[in-house]
């Protein structure tokens, strides 16, 4: 059988997203399939930047959980943009774009 490469290659988990995850290593692919299913369980998607929760929408509101790894988050993308979550708060929002930079910053 062929080794995992790319995006199917398991890699290891910062400790905050071990735990909220039960995984010690996962593939990326798998990794944001689970953030998203923790999303969509718990009805944390809003449609407006720093919005109630209503299960919808762009937006991604932080509990306490997802808090410990977006505060993980610090990080400049190949295109220059920033992606800073440290000083993050529960109950704001981050953009589901930048759940790759969250991914990306909770990985070894």
């Amino acid at each position: 059988m062929a080794e995992a490469k790319g995006l199917k290659k398991p890699v290891k988990l910062k400790k905050d997203l071990a735990k909220l995850l039960g995984e010690k290593e996962l593939p990326r692919t798998e990794i944001t399939k689970k953030l998203w299913d923790y999303i969509k369980a718990n009805k944390l998607q809003t449609r407006t930047e720093n919005g109630k929760p209503i299960n919808a929408g762009k937006f991604i509101v932080a509990d306490a959980k997802l808090l410990t790894i977006f505060k993980n988050t610090n990080s400049t993308s190949k295109s220059g943009k920033l992606t800073n979550l440290t000083k993050l708060k529960v109950g704001q929002t981050i953009d589901m774009m930048q759940m790759a930079a969250v991914v990306g910053a909770n990985i070894e």
